[in-house]
């Protein structure tokens, strides 16, 4: 998209209503899901003048096909993560259902943010799927399908499911993997622990519920005590429904822990991308060094290391002149490919290196608000 489009625009995102919804899926069965309502507004136009709402309905698993092509098409980039597409960590009084209304409300609110994140972005926000995904309700999985994202996805996550070892590794990446690596165990033990005190807490309320109605049903029987025992019952029953709301409203905070427990996910995919992307480099180079010594040899006419194709000429006699120029020149060809294929690796590697950094001082400012 050009400068003059719509990012430089002052525009306000809002995911504004859950709605739900039934259809068929793929498999054309029936489904119950919930549709979301994002509403777009441009606070101010190119000539000055205001710009009606823009709305449209997504589902999860649109926001997750936003997320997953730019994960591909943004390797070097943390890329906001989504809230939970299922509770998890929470206490056994709340619902875990997809389709519990608090639980909706509480994934609207991450949606919402979801979507700031990438629009606040400075490369995310300029991508033209992220607009389309705001603006064309209709075809656009068929425009993210057509950039052919998947392909390079299924390769991806070949080559990171690969076991390989980098060489020479950047302390930089391998400090944020440990870092992310303990974020991730330390908050994930955090929300264990959580889930397991609301309940023994929420146990001990519900307790004072029992002892609510031991004392009405007390006070039916002991008339001159009875207007005192029906009080106490009273307000043990208050006691005891307090703990709903208490516990729920914890919910919001531990949504935010689990933000961070889902951008230490991100951020060690990143570290292992960059981690792949070092390796191929190291390949690169590897290779590239090997083919200029084979021409170097080749143009002088000899062997510095062991070989099988040296072993081969000693017992089957030497190559043409001809013959030898052929090959000096394939390899030329070679080099001259694996130059800029390396190049375009040292590419990608710097611009990692750079939403690294740019995360990182992010954080920094942050942890010292």
């Amino acid at each position: 998209m050009t400068h003059n489009n719509f990012w430089l625009k002052k525009i306000e995102i809002s995911v504004s209503e859950a709605e739900k919804r039934t259809g068929r899926n793929a498999m054309n069965m029936q489904e119950t899901y919930t549709a979301y309502l994002i509403e777009t507004r441009s606070v101010e136009h190119t000539d000055g003048q205001s710009v009606l709402t823009d709305s449209l309905w997504r589902r999860y698993s649109e926001f997750e096909l936003l997320r997953n092509y730019l994960l591909v098409y943004y390797p070097h980039i943390v890329v906001p993560p989504l809230p939970e597409k299922r509770a998890e960590f929470v206490w056994h009084k709340l619902s875990a259902d997809n389709m519990d209304p608090d639980f909706v409300e509480r994934r609207r609110i991450g949606l919402e943010n979801f979507l700031l994140r990438i629009a606040s972005h400075p490369i995310l926000c300029r991508d033209k799927i992220f607009y389309l995904f705001l603006t064309q309700e209709g075809n656009w999985k068929e425009t993210v399908n057509e950039t052919g994202f998947q392909l390079k996805a299924d390769s991806r996550l070949k080559a990171l499911n690969a076991t390989f070892r980098v060489k020479n590794p950047d302390k930089r990446f391998t400090d944020l993997k440990h870092y992310s690596d303990e974020l991730q165990s330390v908050i994930s033990h955090l929300l264990r622990v959580r889930a397991r005190v609301a309940d023994r807490l929420y146990g001990v309320y519900k307790v004072h519920g029992n002892y609510g109605r031991v004392f009405s049903e007390w006070s039916a029987i002991e008339k001159e005590m009875g207007d005192g025992l029906q009080s106490a019952g009273h307000h043990m029953d208050v006691y005891a429904s307090s703990i709903d709301d208490i516990l729920e409203d914890e919910e919001h905070y531990a949504d935010q822990l689990k933000e961070y427990l889902f951008y230490a996910e991100a951020l060690r995919a990143v570290c292992r991308k960059h981690e792949l992307m070092q390796y191929d480099l190291e390949m690169a180079a590897q290779d590239l060094a090997s083919k200029k010594q084979q021409c170097e040899e080749l143009a002088t006419g000899t062997v510095r290391t062991f070989s099988l194709k040296g072993m081969t000429t000693k017992l089957f006699g030497q190559e043409t002149p001809e013959q030898r120029e052929a090959r000096i020149k394939v390899l030329e060809e070679q080099i001259n490919e694996g130059e800029q294929q390396l190049k375009s690796k040292n590419l990608e590697g710097s611009m990692c290196k750079k939403g690294i950094q740019v995360w990182t001082n992010a954080k920094e400012c942050f942890s010292k608000m």
